[in-house]
């Protein structure tokens, strides 16, 4: 008998004493290609015992990482890893059924498998039972696998979450596995695909039951509710992966992604997508095997083409932040500190085309904008540009006119603050006049030297210069009414100042989940606070405020009594205002300027119209005096972008071949404000009847003379 017909008797003997694996009745041996590994004789340990019940294997010693001996396991290969983690994620056909230990386990192997290793195919491998980074493996290499005949492949497992647990823990229960995600899964959007810094590459998040609430959204910031939110949050992301990285304008799993009908909403239930549960980059992440359809999403907040209260009040007021609108790429006056919006022309009318359609909709006889070019307000401004480009789509009668500062509050004669952006408001003439000039309120500016603070053992501040964008108003007569309008856009949280660097946060976000730069914004409410009170009729603050709904500006403009709050409110240190000294150290904020959060009044305190690292929250407001609340029909966060795909919008660098749209949708990064007015038009009295000195008149009175009556005569 030659040497391979040897081998071939050795490998059907070797599968006819193997426990028979379903799908591969007969289990060829690796040494039909010269392995010299088999399973023959070897002990095999159930995938569910390497599980266990608990967060890491049982066959690990605590406070270990690896199994103090190896351990052989046989099944059924559903899914390979090339890319996002090299190996190959194996599971067992039957299992013991019972809901608390995966029948599924990933083989690592730092490299990738070799070809005959496919999903179907029935593998024995023998290695350490590890726990690398958190994610129970099976530390496997190619001189300890023995791989078997292609079978078929196993089905998916329905996934659920069970009462009482929350989506953390009932993944763990499925790490490893095959799962499907079905109507019964309930799992929606919370991130739309988009770009993930942890594992550096595109990918989407979902959620159990609902979309995740910013906690300082909804919650006080430090409070024991927004402490519990936060830790209920992290449990509660299933990352969506797919095994090599997207495409740029690509989503792998969803070959119909597209602007106008193969879109993804933040909310909507994801149905129908299959794939194996892996844990990396400090998440669990589905490894998706399958392709979706548009027709697995369940909406239940789809698109709107316009704002439900477009036409409700008597006027309407929208603020709305246009994603760094520039026209240098048309020849666009410059700004004191380079272009952040469009690099191409085609980007640009993109842009302004998306943000026309948006504009046009909702219909406001008032528009805040933030984020537009600080270009002036001349003939290639790009204020101007946008103006002339909503115009051109509206009647005579519906045109906007914008509002321009004064000369003498201008920067360097042209420029609202030094800034490269600035804020703007369009109004219609044909409902609303201006009343007297516009003005400017400045905001502070942090400027520490080197050394002023010190943390820890005496280690010395670096220098901070921090600046924050001016704010724009504007009073409007409306018949015999009067409305001031304050637009706003504070400090960003990117970027840290001095107060971040003390508390050790400069390069993460802060304890208190405010973001960086939380006391420089204070300031600047409470500048803004200071300059308002004295205005008189109907107030309207509209803007970006970069905090969130319970966050402490928001908290200093409206109801905040440092007499009853659970936590302090102060301002950052080192401040100037218009050149002068503001405040050397940072101040007490004792109560709050008295301004009411409308959309808080008309919907409570979980509304959103921006969305960032999977949660949603308002960083856009609408902050009016009693006089303006009790004129407010209505207020809508018309949800054209926070819930879109930023793949969408004008910018095409990371977007590749992906066909946009000049809809509505992703106009912006940020959800417009819109609120509805009641400014009824006076009521003109009808004209009395003609009166004649108070006579009846002939036909009168020979009608009373036919009665028999006769009027008294003197």
């Amino acid at each position: 008998m030659d040497n391979v017909k040897r081998l071939s008797v050795l490998a059907l003997s070797i599968a006819a004493a193997l426990p028979a694996v379903a799908n591969a009745d007969v289990l060829i041996s690796e040494y039909v290609e010269g392995s010299a590994f088999s399973c023959v004789g070897e002990t095999i340990t159930p995938i569910y015992k390497v599980q266990g019940a608990g967060d890491s294997s049982p066959l690990v010693p605590t406070g270990e990482f690896v199994s103090a001996e190896t351990v052989t396991i046989k099944g059924i290969v559903t899914a390979r890893g090339d890319s996002l983690q090299k190996g190959f994620y194996l599971q067992e056909a039957q299992g013991d059924g019972s809901p608390y230990t995966s029948d599924g386990v990933f083989v690592y192997l730092g490299e990738k498998a070799a070809e005959g290793i496919q999903a179907g195919v029935a593998v024995c491998v023998k290695g350490l039972v590890q726990e690398r980074y958190n994610q129970t493996q099976i530390a496997g290499d190619a001189a300890n696998i023995e791989i078997g005949e292609q079978g078929e492949k196993l089905a998916a497992t329905p996934f659920y979450v069970a009462d009482g647990e929350n989506l953390a823990q009932a993944l763990e229960r499925y790490e490893g596995m095959h799962i499907v995600l079905d109507a019964g899964s309930d799992m929606r959007i919370t991130r739309n695909f988009s770009f993930d810094y942890s594992s550096y590459r595109n990918n989407m998040v979902l959620s159990h039951i609902a979309p995740l609430m910013k906690p300082t959204q909804v919650y006080a910031p430090l409070s024991d509710e927004a402490v519990a939110q936060q830790k209920a949050n992290r449990s509660n992301e299933l990352y969506i992966e797919s095994d090599y990285k997207a495409n740029n304008g690509e989503v792998p799993y969803f070959p119909d992604f597209n602007a106008e009908t193969g879109y993804m909403r933040v909310g909507d239930q994801l149905t129908n997508i299959a794939g194996v549960v892996g844990y990396s980059y400090s998440n669990y992440r589905l490894v998706v095997t399958n392709e979706i359809t548009a027709g697995d999403l369940i909406r239940e907040n789809d698109r709107t083409a316009v704002p439900a209260i477009a036409t409700q009040g008597d006027i309407r007021v929208a603020s709305f932040n246009v994603l760094n609108f520039f026209n240098d790429m048309v020849g666009g006056d410059d700004t004191p500190n380079g272009n952040r919006g469009a690099s191409t022309e085609a980007e640009m009318l993109l842009q302004r085309a998306k943000l026309v359609s948006a504009i046009t909709a909702m219909n406001a006889d008032i528009v805040g904008l933030m984020e537009i070019a600080n270009n002036g307000f001349g003939e290639m401004s790009a204020i101007q540009n946008l103006l002339d480009a909503i115009n051109a789509e509206l009647s005579a009668e519906e045109a906007y006119s914008f509002i321009e500062i004064s000369d003498e509050d201008k920067y360097q004669g042209k420029f609202i603050g030094s800034d490269a952006i600035t804020v703007g408001i369009l109004y219609r003439a044909a409902t609303v006049a201006p009343d007297s000039s516009a003005f400017v309120i400045k905001t502070p500016e942090q400027h520490a030297e080197e050394g002023v603070a010190t943390r820890g053992e005496d280690e010395a501040s670096p220098e901070y210069n921090k600046y924050q964008r001016h704010s724009l108003g504007q009073t409007f007569s409306i018949h015999d009414d009067k409305l001031t309008i304050v637009v706003s856009h504070l400090k960003s949280k990117g970027s840290e100042c001095l107060e971040d660097w003390i508390e050790f946060a400069e390069d993460e976000d802060p304890a208190d989940l405010q973001g960086h730069c939380n006391e420089f914004r204070v300031s600047a409410a409470k500048v803004i606070g200071e300059a308002i009170s004295d205005i008189e009729g109907d107030l309207l603050v509209i803007g970006d405020m970069n905090a969130y709904g319970m966050e402490d500006p928001i908290a200093v403009l409206t109801d905040y009594d440092a007499s009853t709050a659970n936590r302090e409110i102060v301002t950052a240190s080192w401040t100037t205002l218009d050149g002068v000294i503001y405040e050397r150290e940072g101040s007490k904020i004792d109560k709050g300027y008295g301004l009411i959060n409308l959309n808080t009044q008309a919907h409570g305190p979980a509304t959103f119209g921006y969305s960032y690292s999977g949660e949603l929250g308002n960083l856009d407001h609408a902050l009016g005096n009693a006089s303006v609340a009790k004129r407010m029909v209505a207020i809508e966060d018309w949800h054209i972008n926070a819930v879109e795909s930023n793949l969408f919008e004008y910018g095409s660098k990371y977007t590749g071949d992906l066909e946009k749209s000049e809809n509505v949708f992703s106009s912006s990064d940020h959800d417009p404000v819109i609120i509805a007015l009641e400014y009824p038009a006076p009521v003109t009295p009808e004209p009395a009847p003609k009166d004649d000195g108070g006579s009846l008149g002939y036909l009168g009175l020979a009608m009373l003379s036919l009665l028999g009556l006769r009027r008294r005569t003197r």
